[in-house]
């Protein structure tokens, strides 16, 4: 591929914002210097390396590249036999860091990752680190000029004398500038440095009063830095041991560089894996960055590209297009308004070949196929030159003349405004011959125009395909949508009309066309309305579709829903039935064993007392448990309507107690009616109501009489209120007369015991006020004598 065409198709601004991605030098030499390729297999491998590198960024989330430097000059000096200093050090160390960090990231990789199959992780295996080496960089060196003080133990002992001796000769001075003798002789009481030697400023005329070495004077020249000569081989001392620092300091990076050259090879190789690394990882984060797909690819000029939207335009904005071509045509003319969208059109198909058969993703959707070419020519743009006295169509023209002589059947050639810049009519025909040739050729062609002639060549030549940038006359801009198979109408005398050119004007306008010419921009507005309506109903049509498939699902899951709670509540009622017959089973062995124990008692009239109590609880726990499974097989009745204007007289169901009652009074404000049920009044809301020739039809259809009866049934004829003082026996007595009176029952045994006869008396005076009891009687014999009463219910 030429310069010109990535120039002209903006492939250098892609290259850039891959650049961009790099996180180090290494990787953007290898994006800078990225070109398309012509072969389909190294193209295939190119692709499934950026595929692999976004498939790790999506598990593992963005590589750890910080602190991976281009080392390879430093390794040059190292083969040279130099000594690297300490910055050098620091940078190999911290790339040691980024392979280890970078190992230890791939290593996150699930069972079923294969690092042999995928680019990027063969890349990162085979990256070698040293952490002995790092750690010991690390330790010796602090900064880019500093050495550590732990580098070696001489180093160490080294600085410590020297501080020791600075501290003696710091303590030397401060003793001699606080002294009387030479306090008055100091220019200031500080001690201070000159040359790495300790000196006190000495006032000028004193000079001779202060032994020792001058090494500096103010800039007045009232002051002089004398060197006493106290602590002249104290300083010297120092300078000795700085030179040992010196020396130990070399010995240390020399030892470092050595330990480097060991390794210099595999550290060369790390910088080559690095740069590929680093590039995959680019090229991965601009997949992901553009929301791109990894297209499919062939070598058979077929291209389908689904949804592609411009790389460098605002991915908010852009209109995504579809366009094919390469499979029924060879060559696409494309026409429309201008400002509507055909460059960018042809741009686009341009650079995403570029950009595919570079092993870049493209910004489109699932299922967009390219094809590989071995050139790609693109003439758009104005390429007017002053210099070289060429006009805008002498300039299209030289490199028409360029792409003719250099086409053949494995190119892509992209056209802006083909045949412009002359008259329109030789414009016209250059461009047909043109397309002629390349469609002879077998090249692969798209090119844009506003000549008519050329819509007429597409539909009367086979291989050759109208297509058109959609504009909105009513708004004056256009959609940018673009149509395959439509060619491009005519807005010149819409746009100006909506601009209010007077229409006189227009119709003079049109009587200058001929009639072939106003036919076909008629059969081109019935075509475009055809279009129009047909896009409309495919629309409806899909949004249909899409509500009976949401209703379709909804069915679905509410009846997968039903079926569950069937299933459940079917299986509670099982188990609940199960636990009712357990808990019977128990009782009733509980009975036996006290019918058998009161078999024992000599007493006859307490075995009497027993078995007739076994029997009564025996009763009472079979009707419970034909009540509860009667419940659980069928289900409660539902809601009911509620009777409307009751009144008083009206004989209705009390749907709980499965009752019938009178109505005495109509219901409150708050549904309340006062019920006559059997001797008693009670209050019932109206929703619990039911008129009692409606519901004997609703009992016999669910049976729910025969649930009730059950449930009322369940009641001991006798009540024991032994152990208990008057005030709670009546309680409890005065709860089982009214359950008593419910279930019907004739005549009820109330064991009070014998006792004080204080319990009986209370219970007997109960008795004569309860308006649910005939008589009553205490018991004779073998009914329990004076301990038991037997009333008669009314």
């Amino acid at each position: 591929m030429d310069d010109r065409t990535i120039r002209i198709l903006e492939f250098d601004k892609i290259l850039k914002k891959l650049s961009g991605q790099c996180a180090s030098e290494l990787g953007r030499e290898l994006a800078d210097e990225l070109r398309p390729e012509r072969e389909l297999g190294r193209i295939s491998r190119m692709l499934k390396e950026t595929t692999d590198a976004t498939d790790y960024v999506l598990r593992r989330g963005n590589p750890p590249l910080g602190g991976l430097h281009d080392i390879r000059s430093s390794l040059r000096r190292v083969e040279m036999g130099s000594i690297l200093n300490p910055a050098e050090l620091l940078h190999v160390a911290d790339t040691l860091r980024a392979a280890r960090n970078l190992k230890n990231y791939s290593s996150i990789a699930t069972q079923k990752d294969s690092e042999e199959t995928n680019y990027v992780g063969g890349l990162i295996s085979s990256i070698e680190s040293n952490k002995r080496l790092e750690d010991k960089i690390g330790l010796a060196i602090v900064s880019e000029e500093e050495i550590s003080d732990s580098a070696s133990s001489a180093l160490s002992n080294i600085r410590r004398q020297i501080k020791d001796q600075q501290n003696s000769i710091k303590e030397k001075l401060n003793s001699m500038i606080r002294s009387s003798k030479y306090q008055k002789l100091m220019q200031e009481s500080i001690v201070t440095m000159r040359g790495d030697r300790y000196v006190v400023p000495v006032k000028a005329e004193y000079r001779n009063d202060v032994p020792g070495l001058v090494h500096d004077s103010s800039a007045s020249g009232a002051t002089l830095f004398v060197e006493p000569m106290a602590v002249v081989d104290a300083n010297n001392s120092i300078k000795q041991l700085r030179i040992k620092e010196q020396l130990e300091v070399e010995r240390i990076l020399a030892e470092l560089t050595a330990d480097i050259a060991e390794i210099v090879e595999p550290l060369k190789a790390n910088m080559e894996l690095f740069a590929a690394v680093d590039f995959a990882f680019a090229k991965a984060k601009l997949s992901l960055d553009l929301n791109c797909v990894c297209p499919k690819l062939n070598d058979e000029k077929r291209i389908n590209i689904k949804k592609g939207r411009h790389p460098l335009l605002d991915s908010k904005t852009v209109v995504p297009i579809n366009l094919w071509v390469g499979d029924r045509f060879n060559e696409l003319i494309v026409t429309g308004p201008n400002t509507g969208g055909k460059t960018v059109t042809l741009k686009t198909l341009g650079i995403f070949t570029l950009m595919a058969q570079s092993g870049l993703h493209i910004p489109a959707a699932e299922g967009t196929e390219l094809s590989v070419f071995n050139r790609i020519f693109a003439d758009i743009g104005d390429e007017q030159s002053i210099e070289q006295s060429l006009s805008t169509f002498s300039s299209h023209m030289k490199n028409i003349v360029k792409i003719l002589s250099e086409a053949d059947d494995k190119s892509l050639i992209l056209f802006d405004e083909l045949g412009a810049g002359t008259d329109p009519t030789e414009g016209a025909a250059l461009a047909m011959a043109i397309l002629e040739k390349l469609h002879d050729i077998g090249a692969i062609t798209a090119a844009t125009t506003h000549y008519s002639e050329l819509k007429v060549y597409a539909l009367t030549t086979e291989g050759v395909e109208n297509a058109c940038c959609e504009f909105d006359v009513e708004t004056l801009r256009p959609t940018y949508n673009l149509l395959i198979g439509v060619p491009g109408k005519s807005n010149a005398f819409a746009i100006s009309r909506r601009l209010g050119l007077q229409e006189d004007v227009l119709e003079k306008a049109r009587e200058f066309l001929s009639g072939e010419e106003i036919e076909f921009e008629d059969i081109l507005l019935s075509i475009e309305k055809n279009r129009a309506d047909s896009e409309k109903e495919k629309l409806q049509a899909q949004r249909y579709r899409l509500e009976i498939e949401e209703l379709k699902k909804e069915h679905e899951e509410q009846k997968q829903k039903l079926s569950a709670q069937k299933d459940k509540l079917l299986r509670e009622a099982r188990e609940e039935a199960r636990k009712l017959l357990l808990d019977t089973k128990q009782d009733v062995e509980s009975m036996l064993e006290e019918m058998r124990q009161a078999s024992r008692e000599h007493d006859e009239v307490l075995r009497n007392k027993a078995s007739e109590e076994v029997k009564a609880r025996l009763r009472g726990s079979i009707n419970g448990l034909e009540g509860a499974i009667s419940e659980s097989l069928f289900p409660k009745q539902g809601y009911i309507k509620p009777p409307e204007n009751l009144k008083p007289g009206d004989t209705v169901l009390i749907v709980n107690l499965n009752q019938k009652g009178t109505v005495i009074s109509t219901p409150d404000k708050d549904g309340e009616a006062i019920i006559q049920a059997g001797i008693m009044k009670i209050n019932v809301h109206v929703t619990n109501l039911k008129i009692i020739d409606e519901q004997a039809a609703q009992t016999r259809k669910t049976g729910s009489g025969k649930i009730g009866m059950s449930k009322s049934m369940n009641i001991s004829p006798q009540v024991d209120i032994r152990g208990t003082n008057v005030e709670e026996a009546i309680e409890v007595l005065g709860k089982f007369l009214d359950d008593a009176a419910i279930a019907g029952l004739s005549e009820v045994t109330i064991i009070h015991g014998k006792g004080t006869g204080m319990l009986r008396n209370g219970v007997h005076q109960y008795l004569k006020s309860n308006s649910h009891i005939k008589s009553y009687r205490l018991g004779k014999y073998g009914e329990g004598e004076a301990g038991v009463t037997i009333a008669t219910m009314q």
